[in-house]
């Protein structure tokens, strides 16, 4: 979602993006149409890489890192045009190689931003063996217990030699940056958080209430690391106001069994963006459970945009928009998740006052207006320090 943000927001300032995906590595594991279709925009190309060669084409890149059947592919997209700028996001099944692809004219800006954790773990996502949060490294017998092949060239220096081809590694919170530090990742990273859509139109002019019986609101894949597991729990002692679950995933079968005996639970399954402003707009808050270290906290924000506040656990980088914001409350026991959930449902003053904190955060922060400004400034500082000046000034 942050990448079809930031290229049509870059789109709508009239500048002209191009962005490069693997279809062999979306259809190994989903070999239909998306269900969801989104809106293109004119200034926005789409480069699908299709090989040929199947799931050889991802599997050979997954054990190599080497970008193999779609290199030739990749090298004659980059010096198609004279890019300013490349901007690396979820390059796992392209592998490091692609780093090291260079444009021939090689005036162009490169950047990467961490949307998550695969440069210090394969997992992506620091959930070790498929169970708990990851404490230390253990990868190759996390993989095999997650029933994931090794990949063997995190045995090499390949990402090490990678990236130093990129100009500047970017985190969208301060958090992920600490936290690819610690685990040894050797590049240093600047902090660019992310953003999504102004959508005023939500809360000025909001659709009307999904239902009237009051209600908190999970958005989220249906994961373990999700932790929506947890809040089914807690549920199970609350009857005056309702969950509803926005979302699908591998464990949907599960939680909603556990969640049977529930009424108060209501599964929505996956809504398109579109829709999910008013399900936003009228929670009481919206609650962010995750169990392991987020990169950053869209769901949040995608809150805040509607004036409604957060509940997060006290984890990863959710605590920092918290903190910065005042927009809610987090936590790091059942029992004061509980204490959250009654203090926001018995108060609409408090509830209202924690919705325009988020919201004057968002604005400020999280927008697209505030993220283009630090983009492009970002930008320009890392082509200063690479040409000694801004090739796209000429």
């Amino acid at each position: 979602m942050y990448l079809y943000r930031l290229s049509h927001a870059l789109g709508e300032a009239g500048h002209h993006v191009d962005v490069i995906h693997c279809i062999d590595a979306y259809e190994l594991l989903h070999p239909h149409e998306p269900e969801i279709e989104f809106e293109g925009h004119p200034n926005v190309i789409p480069y699908g890489l299709k090989t040929g060669y199947g799931w050889l084409s991802p599997l050979f890149t997954h054990q190599t890192g080497r970008s193999g059947f779609k290199k030739k592919h990749l090298l004659h997209l980059l010096n198609s045009k004279p890019y300013d700028v490349i901007h690396y996001h979820n390059i796992s099944l392209l592998g490091p190689e692609v780093l090291m692809l260079d444009p021939s004219q090689n005036q162009a800006v490169k950047m990467y931003t961490a949307h998550e954790h695969w440069l210090i773990c394969p997992m992506h996502v620091l959930w070790k063996y498929n169970r708990h949060l990851c404490d230390k490294p253990d990868c190759f017998s996390c993989m095999i217990l997650s029933k994931r092949p090794p990949q063997l060239w995190r045995y090499t220096h390949l990402l090490k030699r990678a990236s130093h081809h990129v100009d500047q590694f970017v985190s969208p919170s301060r958090f992920t940056a600490f936290i690819h530090g610690e685990r040894g990742f050797p590049r240093p990273m600047a902090h660019l958080p992310d953003f999504t859509n102004r959508v005023d139109e939500d809360w000025k002019k909001p659709g009307p209430r999904p239902q009237e019986k009051p209600y908190f609101l999970f958005v989220g894949r249906l994961e373990p690391i999700k932790g929506l597991q947890t809040l089914i729990d807690l549920w199970q002692h609350l009857s005056d106001f309702d969950l509803l679950v926005a979302g699908t995933g591998n464990q949907e079968r599960e939680l909603r069994a556990q969640a049977r005996s529930s009424p108060s639970i209501k599964f929505l399954g996956k809504l398109p963006q579109r829709d999910l402003g008013t399900f936003y707009y009228h929670a009481l808050a919206c609650i962010v459970p995750s169990m392991t270290y987020e990169t950053f906290g869209m769901i949040v924000i995608e809150a805040f945009a509607r004036k409604t506040p957060a509940i997060v656990r006290d984890l990863g980088a959710l605590p920092e928009i918290i903190h910065e914001s005042g927009g809610g409350f987090v936590y790091r026991t059942q029992e004061e998740l509980l204490e959250a959930i009654r203090r926001i449902a018995t108060s609409r003053t408090l509830r209202d006052e924690l919705g325009e904190k988020g919201y004057q955060a968002f604005v400020q922060n999280w927008s697209t207006e505030a993220h283009l400004g630090r983009y492009i400034e970002l930008l320009r500082k890392i082509a200063t320090q690479k040409f000694g000046y801004v090739p796209w000034d000429k």
